[in-house]
């Protein structure tokens, strides 16, 4: 397998694989039956590094196109149970480096917490791997910076785990806006929920089965508190960014997607809870993005979560459960057509695979390995979902200054703002650094 990998990778086209940086928002598709090479393909090995929760989902789709060879986890109750779930007998490892140095992995899943997502994918870049990385990408807006020039440099295949982009709602409706069916887009409304309050925390001994010094990574070395890692790690600053990274890398890429421009101005507020050794993350928090284009977008923790487009000739609204509007109603008289979606590269919307959730998150993973064969860029590939979670980034930014911030989106800096660029990273811990 590995040298079948490896001799379709030096076919390699540099053009398809270096996006412009609005190229990056372009609706790409999966290839199509006819794109698809002839000849049987081999089954790509897959090593699959975290593997609790969401890493746990990601290795079982990535089962179907390949074969898991090696497992990954700093904590040992997890790979345990990742190797007997998975069927099969790889190797196991605590080290993500020590399974990145096995020449029989062609792919790598992570499904780590956000704080070691842009150090692994540039190892496993690094190591001639094509990855699938869950969102979001980046645990700050600079490891992003670094992360697309490493891409770029490696040739590798990266696509981001924003199953959003494959699914027909979404899809739906970003076709609808870009294609002008609510006339000239103006505001668009997103809800993507509470952030989580708790603590303080009790102090404990570190289990026998957690490496917690490989778990912390970059972040500071601190006491071991169990709400800190697993599924909790998100409401802490110090390894993800709340909402505004997790359910905002699924929304705000959708509404970014759909807008097809960057923010150039923010301002945002929040509060932040005052418990010692507990959740971290802002409370009551509300952000107003002004795009280069006039659009507006609002993100707010609190309402029906999903996202209202809003134009001048009607709104629509999609979440996980629905696309809804007047607009919407009306494709039973004005359907989209092969022409519409040929304008906009847009793969077909009434394709029966993609008729429900599960489907669609299957056709994202199904989505990378086609552009692994195929050498392309996926539908969520590295410089849109960079610039989708920077402006989630740029949201939290402006509540942590407390006051309207202005973004380049050229250069990725604030221009003239000693204190919000100071913000762009993080202290790295020795050892640990993104380089």
């Amino acid at each position: 397998m590995t040298t079948s990998m490896n001799s379709r990778r030096n076919f390699l086209t540099t053009s398809a694989l270096s996006a412009g940086t609005l190229a990056g928002m372009s609706l790409r598709q999966p290839l199509t039956a006819q794109d698809k090479p002839a000849h049987k393909v081999e089954r790509a090995a897959v090593g699959s590094i975290g593997l609790r929760y969401q890493g746990s989902v990601i290795a079982h789709k990535a089962q179907m196109y390949g074969d898991i060879v090696a497992v990954c986890d700093v904590d040992k109750n997890v790979r345990d149970t990742a190797k007997a779930a998975l069927g099969s007998t790889p190797r196991h490892f605590e080290d993500y480096q020590d399974l990145l140095a096995r020449k029989d992995v062609d792919i790598v899943t992570i499904g780590t917490p956000d704080h070691w997502h842009t150090r692994m994918i540039i190892d496993a870049c690094r190591a001639g791997k094509d990855v699938y990385c869950e969102k979001p990408l980046t645990l700050t807006i600079d490891e992003g910076k670094i992360l697309r020039k490493v891409v770029q440099e490696t040739g590798r295949v990266v696509q981001v785990g924003s199953w959003q982009r494959s699914d027909h709602r979404f899809r739906q409706a970003v076709e609808m806006v870009r294609g002008g069916r609510i006339g000239k887009l103006q505001q668009v409304d997103i809800v993507l929920g509470k952030n989580v309050l708790g603590g303080p925390f009790q102090t404990r001994p570190v289990p026998g089965n957690f490496n917690w010094n490989l778990w912390q990574g970059q972040t500071p070395d601190v006491p071991y508190l169990e709400e800190r890692s697993h599924y909790t790690f998100r409401w802490w600053y110090e390894y993800s960014g709340g909402q505004m990274t997790d359910w905002g890398a699924h929304h705000l890429d959708i509404a970014q997607w759909a807008i097809n421009s960057y923010p150039v101005e923010i301002d945002a507020t929040a509060k932040y809870p005052e418990t010692v050794d507990g959740y971290n993350v802002a409370i009551d928090f509300h952000a107003k993005y002004t795009y280069a284009n006039d659009v507006v977008m609002t993100v707010s923790d609190t309402g029906r979560n999903g996202i209202m487009f809003t134009g001048d000739q009607g709104r629509i609204f999609v979440n996980r459960g629905a696309v809804q509007g007047k607009p919407v109603e009306d494709l039973a008289s004005n359907p989209l057509t092969r022409q519409d979606w040929a304008v906009y590269d847009f793969d077909n919307l009434d394709r029966p695979e993609r008729a429900g959730k599960l489907d669609a998150i299957i056709n994202h993973m199904g989505n990378f390995f086609d552009c692994v064969e195929a050498r392309r860029l996926p539908v969520s590939d590295v410089e849109s979902q960079h610039r989708s979670v920077s402006t989630c980034h740029l949201g939290n930014i402006a509540m942590q200054v407390g006051r309207k911030v202005r973004w380049d989106p050229k250069a990725e800096t604030f221009p003239g703002d000693a204190a919000a660029n100071a913000l762009l990273k993080r202290e790295q811990r020795s050892g640990f650094e993104t380089v």
